[in-house]
């Protein structure tokens, strides 16, 4: 398996067209937020990561995402995943992270223990 693409999103939902074929609609891709108010501050964004698996491929792996600021671990997020060969799926993975000043936390992704897609989100000041 294979990740194609991992976002930080507002929204997601799929819908079935002719063919068969399925469309997936992703709204609100983001990559930075402005805090609620002064930190500290919890947040909970949504990180989209699609994954394909190829015809010759098993259909289980494990998705990892570790949230990092620097070299600290923040949150870690370990789930299955199935997908039949051939076909493509999605997973919402969701953590919690409290933020002691503004700045940047990665998101770093992988597939068993293959690649690593590393996604950014940056907590800005309050909008005056």
């Amino acid at each position: 398996m294979e990740i194609l693409s991992a976002l930080f999103i507002e929204g997601i939902e799929t819908r079935q067209v002719a063919g068969p074929s399925t469309r997936i609609d992703i709204t609100g891709v983001q990559f930075s937020a402005v805090a609620a108010g002064p930190p500290p501050v919890t947040i909970e964004p949504h990180l989209c990561v699609i994954v394909y698996c190829p015809p010759d491929s098993r259909d289980n792996s494990v998705l990892e995402v570790v949230y990092r600021r620097g070299d600290e671990q923040l949150a870690r997020n370990v789930q299955p995943l199935q997908v039949e060969p051939g076909k493509f799926n999605y997973r919402l993975v969701r953590a919690e992270l409290t933020f002691d000043d503004y700045g940047t936390v990665e998101a770093h992704c992988r597939i068993d223990l293959g690649p690593v897609i590393v996604v950014p989100f940056t907590l800005l000041p309050p909008a005056s």
